[in-house]
């Protein structure tokens, strides 16, 4: 019922914010005397503060048309070159002439970002695409709204998302450098695990792990002790609801990203609302440029997608509470995973300091599993004075991270290539 509930009250309160639209746009009306008058910047400023924490974020769009190489803009535009029910692979393509014409025909790497699936939408990561895309291949996986998968599409769990993931590395090519956010950390090892005990030639050339939990019993965080702390029985009947008509995954059973959201908002509450105050305060005072950066950050972070029941649940058994991956007896199918299989796929691990939600060591767990990668195939890198999000976002982790993880790829990956 919790869903049905939370759907009526969105519903009940569209003439509320249809309404506080009106009183914003007739508050901002050059034609209006009062506009730029405190009351009328007042008024203005409530009626938008309040449309923006009653409505529902939609899924929102990448917004990259373009970069810049060598001083020249470069057209950009998304082509989905691989698609089913639950992911899809977008491809960032360039402007080939306008390429050309900026540096030449020289070949430039080729990255898979393996997006999150864990609530928010894959466009979290979409300064992580402008920091590759100067000077690289850029595709990233794209994963659906549980709520807009009909229930005749089936069910999907983390076994499903990790043979996604491997017919989606098998897909781009043995020349691919692979990076897992967060999330996908396990699944995506497990799968390269696989590929490489089966010796497929389609196995990258490099997987860089960035804050994930591949052994949550180190370093252990918040949402870590919860997950191990309540029984599974407390998540199956507490988290998991059923979509409500008319969405098009209406009586699909799924973990809501509403609860989700919820969650991470009262992890930081304080400072959420003291960013909602200073929005409101900027309104006030005809701050547009510190509004607007508001807006762009909440347009993305309160825009959440709902995960089916089995890959919630799963997720949460396996990684979180039983440690399979981590204590060797992850398995996939009918075989066991064994990530001591990987011999030439190079492996990068980054960290942040001040990471709330993957602590240092939980990432680097990847380099014990991989016991029988050479030395020289691995990095290590824990990012100072970043938290989760700084890991693959923000200023230092463009002027930091991204050079690194570059480096290691072309060098360390190709290093990689070379043994095999």
């Amino acid at each position: 019922m919790l869903y049905s509930v939370y759907e009526f009250n969105r519903i009940a309160m569209t003439p509320w914010r249809a309404a506080a639209n009106a009183t914003r746009q007739v508050m901002r009306s050059p034609m209006n005397p009062m506009g730029d008058t405190m009351a009328g910047r007042t008024m203005a400023a409530a009626a938008e503060l309040f449309e923006s924490v009653t409505r529902r974020y939609v899924k929102p769009e990448w917004m990259i048309d373009q970069t810049e190489i060598n001083g020249q803009t470069v057209g950009v535009s998304e082509q989905v070159i691989w698609t089913k029910p639950w992911c899809s692979i977008v491809h960032f393509e360039r402007d080939h002439d306008a390429l050309i014409a900026a540096r030449g025909d020289t070949p430039d790497r080729k990255v898979l970002f393996v997006a999150p699936m864990s609530g928010h939408y894959a466009t979290l990561l979409r300064g992580t695409v402008e920091a590759f895309l100067p000077d690289s291949e850029v595709y990233i996986t794209d994963w659906q709204d549980a709520r807009m998968v009909p229930v005749t599409d089936g069910r999907f769990d983390l076994d499903d998302f990790t043979s996604y993931i491997r017919e989606m590395i098998a897909q781009l090519g043995p020349d691919l450098h692979v990076v897992a956010v967060c999330q996908p950390g396990p699944p995506t090892l497990a799968a390269i695990a696989m590929m490489a005990e089966d010796d497929d030639p389609n196995r990258p050339a490099s997987m860089t792990f960035m804050g994930s939990p591949i052994d949550t019993r180190l370093s252990p965080t918040v949402p870590n002790k919860l997950a191990e702390e309540k029984p599974f029985d407390w998540f199956a009947n507490n988290l998991i609801h059923t979509v409500p008509a008319p969405n098009p995954g209406a009586f699909r059973r799924v973990y809501p990203g509403f609860l989700q959201l919820a969650g991470f908002m009262n992890m930081n509450l304080d400072r959420h609302v003291d960013a909602h105050w200073n929005f409101y305060t900027h309104l006030v005072e005809g701050d547009g440029d510190s509004a607007e950066k508001h807006r762009t950050f909440y347009d993305e972070y309160l825009a959440v997608m709902d995960l089916s029941e089995e890959f919630y649940l799963q997720t949460i058994t396996d990684v979180f509470q039983e440690h399979k991956l981590a204590r060797g007896i992850q398995t996939h199918g009918d075989r066991t995973v064994d990530p001591s299989a990987i011999r030439d796929v190079a492996l990068l691990t980054v960290e942040g300091e001040n990471d709330d939600i993957s602590g240092i060591g939980q990432t680097q767990a990847a380099h014990t599993l991989c016991g029988n990668l050479p030395d020289a195939l691995q990095q290590d890198w824990v990012q100072p004075s970043v938290g989760h999000y700084g890991v693959f976002n923000g200023r230092r982790f463009r002027e930091e991270i991204a050079p690194r993880m570059k480096s290691f790829m072309d060098e360390t990956g190709k290093a990689a290539l070379a043994t095999r």
